[in-house]
């Protein structure tokens, strides 16, 4: 790509949305904003440029949190027209939780995206999120003690409710989807949330120039949060080969349990590895914390006595709808009782 506030070539846009020609039909997140406007500006134009390809639809998510929503809905509708783009606006009804709302709003917003997904045949969902909030991502979840797995951010390409989420603007910066709108003279919506102090993302985008000056700008840090992400994707490899080989040495060719010494051997990030992975399959009240985890590895490696597995005493705990314990050299791990009603 060129440098970071040109607009984009058309030459260099059909990369973005390599390898989605083949889908059936795309749906495009817009919420008004540069990013997604840009986003289905650039795949209108590189659509346009295929003898076939897929059918693209733009949707935009009302949350019902600003008066200004709808009217930049109808705004993006009123663009997808003259592109000749099918759209359709999604409202997030009911009540509106107090507290962790941008959290709760974006649980909703992939809701009802991966609904209209489902609905208009789409195997892909496009959303516009940039080079910078990739920055930011990672420095959130460096602040909140994430792990190797959280610091490698967001993904080019998830899947979400039997739909694949992706992500074609990861690599681009903020500024240049604003210089290719401008040069297409296509306007966009200014959402004063993205300025609203009280959250956390808005607060740490006023630390990026403070922090570009000391090395810290949005392209390192997403640079950093590939290199750890190529990181996790080797680290879950190695935890592959060694739930396999658990698995090859149980007695009872088990996937509920290890061995209690060939485990305990093992280097401690892919011990918690296995952990969550045993627990999240079987527990039924969602992914077990990852600090949780480490703290039930710890009281196993009390139990172990550390090293082989010698010495052990009983161990018995629950975590995430999971009981996991340690007795007669094996550690298992299965699903929990349901929790009694509290009486009244």
């Amino acid at each position: 790509m060129p440098d970071d506030r040109s607009a984009i070539p058309a030459r260099d846009a059909k990369r973005l949305f390599a390898g989605l020609a083949g889908a059936p039909a795309i749906l495009l997140a817009v919420s008004g904003g540069p990013d997604s406007v840009a986003l289905m500006w650039l795949a209108v134009r590189w659509r346009r440029a295929l003898a076939q390809g897929p059918r693209l639809v733009a949707v935009t998510v009302d949350h019902g949190l600003r008066p200004e929503a709808a009217r930049e809905a109808r705004d993006v509708k009123r663009l997808a027209r003259s592109l000749e783009l099918p759209h359709h606006t999604l409202r997030w009804t009911g009540p509106k939780p107090g507290t962790g709302v941008p959290a709760a709003a974006r649980a909703a917003r992939y809701r009802l995206l991966a609904q209209a997904a489902r609905k208009h045949g789409a195997t892909h969902i496009l959303t516009a999120h940039t080079r910078d909030d990739q920055a930011e991502t990672l420095l959130m979840r460096m602040l909140r003690g994430s792990g190797v797995a959280g610091l490698s951010a967001m993904a080019r390409e998830t899947k979400r409710d039997g739909v694949l989420l992706t992500r074609p603007l990861l690599d681009i910066s903020k500024a240049q989807l604003i210089a290719t709108l401008k040069k297409a003279r296509i306007g966009f919506a200014d959402d004063p949330t993205n300025r609203d102090r009280s959250y956390t993302r808005p607060r740490l985008r006023a630390l990026m120039p403070m922090l570009a000056e000391e090395g810290g700008d949005a392209r390192n840090l997403a640079r950093l949060a590939a290199r750890i992400a190529r990181a996790n994707a080797a680290l879950e490899l190695l935890v592959d080969g060694a739930e396999h080989y658990l698995a090859l040495k149980s007695e009872d060719n088990s996937h509920t349990g290890f061995d209690a010494a060939l485990f305990a051997v093992m280097p401690e990030e892919i011990r918690v590895r296995l952990l969550k992975r045993a627990i999240d399959r079987v527990g039924h009240e969602g992914p077990a914390e990852l600090g949780k985890v480490e703290t039930l590895l710890a009281a196993m490696d009390d139990a172990l006595d550390g090293t082989l597995g010698q010495r052990e005493s009983k161990l018995k705990q629950t975590l995430a709808g999971a009981v996991i314990s340690v007795a007669a050299g094996r550690i298992r791990i299965g699903p929990a009782p349901p929790r009694r009603a509290r009486a009244r």
